[in-house]
């Protein structure tokens, strides 16, 4: 007999399944009772696959009575994220032009969560090509906030929190350009990281040396994160810039980093570079002073990201561009306005706009190589509002202020991406109507270790 629910840790879930207290089977029934309570109305895993996840389960309770040697996610729920290629199972990356693919393969991720003994149920829902951070496509729908769902659940992993917050399973995996792991982490208050460039290799990609996007972590705490992060890091020869520290550095248990005398330096808007609604701007600042009575040593500074703006709007065009220029021209009607709009605005770039990027780019990690050599953490907002309703495809305003395009809302967390730094989203508040609101923490390139140990005293202190 077990106590383990749906809405217990990933840790406690994997534990149980090894215990024998619970089989795989068993534990995948949980789950899709409860997709298929929660799942109709928040539209959050897509091309759901019952029986074949069945089958899987039934494998893996298999593999461990037969005494085989089993990974750290043996037996637990899984479902990816459509942008992720799952061999045999539809892939659609939220496009109608890809409505009725199925993956020839593996992504490097996917391949590595299924050495590790996930039992996949299904995809998560994706805005197209994972554009925007707002979760909806014309071949699945829109997915909605697990908390309100009146609301957006973020994105481009909004399929993958939602799914998470709501318990249909117990881990996700992401990625992240503009914020895709981290703001639908503050949206439906799991905790989503944006690791260090190079930490989690991703294969195929078009371009390998592209290196705005990368693939990560998420989960409903700090500890089952590292989890699903030692599986899904570590160096990879199909990925020439990965970095060379094993994935089971990153393995729980973590210690959490002690908060006295930590150097926390924080920032509500980088110096007015954004526009930060006004209760989530008294989050970040409730925080900052619970980490100061806690005997962090918390400054007002911050990194100058001044050239961020130019930088990622030039590279991500030029990417989308070199992506899906091809695409756009054979499928012209296929495309919803603003990713047309993202990808045309990278026609007209030339090879000076991009090495400009490119340089600034290089400026703005040296920026942050010095900045954390007198601080040891940056504390910021992860997302600039609260969830928004879901009709809207991005806020129109903030504090009155009109948004430009749907890029604009997004910059405290695109400003961190292209210093290539590891971020994490971690639950800090809700808003007067209860919406969640998560505050951002960002380390030095490669600290990702030192991030996470960070993050779970923080957890620890907010859960105090």
């Amino acid at each position: 007999m077990t106590d383990v629910t749906v809405d217990s840790t990933a840790r406690e879930q994997a534990a149980a399944v090894r215990a024998r207290e619970i089989s795989a089977t068993e534990l995948l029934e949980l789950h899709l009772d409860r997709i298929e309570e929660r799942n109709p109305e928040l539209n959050a895993i897509v091309s759901l696959d019952a029986e074949r996840a069945r089958a899987w389960a039934a494998v893996a309770d298999q593999a461990y009575a037969s005494g085989e040697e089993v990974g750290p996610l043996h037996g637990l729920p899984f479902a990816v994220k459509d942008t992720h290629a799952l061999k045999g199972w539809r892939t659609t990356y939220g496009s109608p032009i890809f409505a009725d693919a199925v993956a020839d393969h593996d992504d490097l991720l996917v391949e590595r969560v299924r050495t590790a003994g996930a039992v996949f149920v299904g995809k998560t829902n994706v805005p197209e090509f994972a554009a925007g951070s707002h979760t909806f496509n014309t071949v699945f729908g829109v997915t909605r906030n697990p908390v309100d769902p009146t609301r957006s659940a973020g994105g481009s992993s909004g399929g993958a929190a939602c799914a998470l917050a709501s318990g249909m399973v117990p881990l996700a995996d992401g990625s992240d350009m503009g914020g895709s792991l981290r703001n639908p982490a503050s949206f439906c208050g799991v905790v989503g990281m944006r690791p260090s460039l190079g930490r989690v290799p991703e294969w195929p990609l078009y371009n390998q040396w592209e290196s705005t996007s990368v693939g990560g972590p998420m989960a409903r705490n700090v500890g089952d994160l590292a989890l699903l992060l030692s599986v899904i890091a570590g160096p990879d020869p199909r990925a020439p810039q990965a970095l060379g520290d094993p994935g089971a550095s990153f393995a729980p248990p973590l210690v959490p980093a002690p908060l006295a005398g930590l150097r926390v330096a924080t920032s509500v808007d980088l110096g007015g570079a954004l526009v930060v609604d006004h209760e989530v701007a008294g989050v970040v600042r409730a925080t900052a002073a619970r980490l100061s009575d806690a005997g962090a040593a918390v400054t007002e500074a911050h990194p100058d990201l001044s050239l961020a703006d130019d930088t990622f709007r030039t590279l991500r065009a030029w990417h989308f561009q070199a992506k899906l220029g091809r695409l756009l021209a054979e499928h012209p009607t296929s495309f919803k306005p603003s990713l047309e709009a993202n990808i045309r605005a990278g026609e007209p770039l030339t090879g000076a706009d991009v090495a400009r990027a490119y340089t600034q780019r290089t400026s703005l990690s040296e920026t942050m190589r010095l900045f954390f050599g007198d601080h040891d953490v940056l504390l910021l907002p992860t997302s600039q509002v609260p969830p928004f309703p879901v009709e809207q495809e991005f806020p129109e305003t903030i504090n009155g202020q009109e948004m430009p395009d749907y890029l604009a809302w997004m910059r405290s967390a695109y400003f961190i991406t292209v210093t290539g730094c590891p971020a994490i989203s971690v639950p800090a508040g809700r808003t007067a109507d209860g919406l969640p609101v998560g505050v951002q923490l960002v380390a030095r390139h490669g600290a990702d270790r030192q991030l996470l140990e960070v993050a779970a005293a923080v957890e620890e202190l907010l859960a105090g």
